[in-house]
């Protein structure tokens, strides 16, 4: 009876004391800020609340980034009900401090710095009181949360803000590792992530390391500038070609995945919302009508366009509740680039194709002319003069029924509607060309 005791009691130990073992999660924000990081983050706090982890903690090391992208991962750190804790590792400078006031803790490493968080443009200049005014709201949110110094936090936005004994009314606070423990803004000194663990209590916890997902990868390569403009370079080719060019093909197949590759990236990470898609879809559809379905070219395909570029150039800028003049330059020089160079590459490509090597191995480059013998069929002259109807709309080629023949046409020049009555007028080689009976 005791030895089964004894080996209940082995079996159940090890059960126990896994089950009673901490767990701490750790998110890496150790490059500049973008809309990318954002999921990421967000994945890893889903992913701690569901392990019920001990802690979350951020190991910082950045000279910030977007202020839309840290607002994203500053809300969903304070909305988690778990512990968080950030530790800073040389940086936390602009946005990332900012990450970091966030943090219920703040450890910081010898030689750290932690502030200048003043709203900058894509030039580094500082931009207007609208946008420093909201930062600073968002920092002195955060330091209240976290019982930290309030005027210190804004400090780091406005210089303005003097701090007796830190700065005068000319300088931004930026706090040294000494200053950040002084003034109450960090909650100690550590060297290393084991140190900050047993800092906290939570010395042989198990740590569950976080890295992007090729998910997030992706997203954030296609979200990319560089990538973002290729892909709206391609969209506009696509969608110009197929404009030019009767039915559908590879150009407009093409421009519609480079488009959806742009706007599923985008809609991801929270630049594109459902109206901007939804009106880009408006767009392309009243194009189609234009093309296939409405004669010539008029308010279809002009609102078409316009629903098009405009949805294209909203899904560029940032949530407008923080859009600056500098993301709006941005956006509409990135856009404007995409635009022109797709239409000097559809030019391009409309002049030197036809002439390639490779164009000319898809065409019949043998002509069927007189001095070789060939003649256009003399029953063809007997048409002219015959009368018909249209059976599809002529622009200005299409199909028409003649003596009860489905004959291939062209018109003078004019659209016709189908079942419309029309007469041939010449014949000129394969070409029938008829117009319309008036």
């Amino acid at each position: 009876m005791k030895n089964l005791f004894l080996l209940l009691f082995c079996l159940y130990l090890p059960n126990n004391i896994q089950a009673q073992q901490k767990s701490v999660y750790i998110v890496h924000i150790e490059s500049e800020i973008d809309l990318g990081m954002s999921p990421y983050v967000s994945r890893v706090i889903d992913e701690a609340e569901k392990a019920e982890a001990d802690a979350i903690v951020f190991i910082i090391n950045t000279l910030g980034g977007r202020v839309d992208a840290a607002i994203e991962i500053k809300d969903k750190i304070i909305s988690t009900s778990l512990p968080t804790i950030a530790f800073v590792k040389n940086r936390a400078i602009s946005a990332g401090a900012l990450i970091a006031l966030s943090c219920q803790k703040i450890f910081i490493s010898q030689g750290s710095s932690i502030g200048a968080a003043t709203v900058v443009n894509q030039s580094g200049e500082k931009v207007g009181e609208k946008y420093q005014s909201f930062m600073r709201s968002e920092m002195r949110a955060v330091a209240e949360k976290n019982s930290r110094p309030v005027n210190i936090a804004q400090g780091m936005v406005d210089e303005k803000i003097v701090v007796d004994g830190l700065v005068d009314s000319t300088r931004l606070i930026t706090l040294t590792t000494d200053e950040a423990i002084k003034y109450k803004i960090a909650d100690g000194e550590v060297s290393s992530l084991e140190k900050l663990l047993v800092a906290n209590n939570l010395n042989g916890a198990k740590i569950v390391e976080s890295k992007f997902n090729w998910a997030e990868e992706v997203v954030k390569f296609l979200n990319n500038p560089i990538m973002s403009s290729i892909l709206l370079m391609i969209g506009f080719f696509g969608i110009l070609a197929e404009i030019k060019s009767p039915g559908w093909g590879l150009p407009g197949t093409a421009g519609l995945i480079a488009l959806t590759l742009f706007f599923g990236s985008s809609y991801i990470l929270n630049i594109a919302s459902a109206l901007e898609i939804f009106i880009f879809i408006v767009g392309i559809v009243l194009l189609l009508l234009e093309v296939f379905v409405i004669p010539g070219f008029g308010v279809a395909g002009i609102l078409g366009i316009i629903f098009v570029v405009g949805s294209l150039f909203f899904s560029l800028l940032p949530d407008l509740s923080y859009v600056s003049a500098s993301d709006i330059s941005f956006a509409i020089i990135q856009f404007s680039i995409s635009l022109v160079v797709s239409v000097i590459g559809l030019f391009l490509l409309a002049k030197y194709l036809p002439k390639s090597r490779v164009f000319q191995k898809f065409i019949l480059s043998e002509s069927e002319t007189t001095e070789g013998g060939f003649v256009s069929s003399k029953a063809d002259n007997l048409l002219v003069g015959k009368e018909g109807v249209s059976l599809t709309i002529l622009r200005p080629s299409g199909i028409a029924e003649i003596d009860g023949k489905r004959v291939d046409v062209v018109s003078t020049g004019e659209f016709i509607e189908p079942q419309v009555k029309i007469k041939i007028i010449k014949i000129e080689g394969s070409k029938i060309v008829v117009e319309r009976i008036k």
